[in-house]
């Protein structure tokens, strides 16, 4: 074997080993001082053509790397499991019950603030996307259902989702006093609505009481 093949195999010696692309310069200084680095370097080039590896020169360094049409059979795919936080789910159930609905709705039927995160999740998972904008100050951004979240529950349209009967007898729901309370109805959030509305004719009322017993003691003072 000559000297310049004895070359060769130190500098692809070297690449190998290197844990970063080296320079000529770099190889130069661990190799005898009068090898041809340049020479050897194009013949490593030529006896990798073709190969699953390759020698290449990326702005005037040089690595092995892996034939680049080689790549799609290179990748590994992989599909992993993550559980929704229960934050995650209540929105998601939300949404798909009242859609279009916007983010300050979705605080209100829940009765926390919605984290950033918790919508990132559902879009990242492809169910839920923005939908228009309301008419009305501010113009909120409403939130949707999308056709992967009804291809993912086995849906045709959203009007197939189950209604507060059907998760009862399914058991998905508990049969607990509070639940029991809550008028039967085709829609899980419609008896939440009566309940909202009701709050808010009370509230409406003692503030009218509040503000007529405030009233009268100036109507006196202005009879005096």
């Amino acid at each position: 074997m000559s000297n310049n093949d004895d070359d060769i195999r130190l500098i692809e010696a070297l690449l190998f080993a290197s844990a970063e692309p080296l320079s000529t310069s770099d190889l130069h200084e661990r190799m005898p001082q009068e090898t041809d680095v340049g020479g050897a370097l194009m013949k490593l080039q030529a006896d990798y053509e073709g190969r699953g590896i390759t020698l290449m020169n990326m702005d005037g360094k040089w690595a092995f790397r892996t034939a680049t049409d080689l790549g799609d059979h290179l990748q590994i795919e992989r599909q992993v499991q993550r559980k929704l936080s229960r934050a995650a789910l209540e929105t998601l159930a939300i949404i798909g019950y009242h859609q279009p609905v916007t983010r300050a709705e979705i605080e209100n039927i829940r009765g926390v603030a919605t984290h950033r995160g918790t919508l990132d999740a559902l879009i990242e998972a492809g169910w839920v996307k923005p939908g228009r904008r309301r008419q009305t100050p501010g113009r909120p951004l409403t939130w949707v259902t999308t056709p992967v979240f009804l291809d993912q529950f086995n849906l045709e349209a959203v009007t197939d989702l189950p209604g507060l009967d059907d998760l009862k007898a399914s058991g998905l729901l508990d049969r607990r006093p509070a639940i029991e309370a809550i008028p039967s109805s085709d829609d899980l959030f419609d008896a939440a609505h009566e309940i909202e509305e009701e709050l808010e004719e009370e509230e409406t009322s003692e503030y009218e009481e509040e503000f007529a017993e405030q009233s009268e003691p100036e109507k006196e003072l202005e009879e005096l």
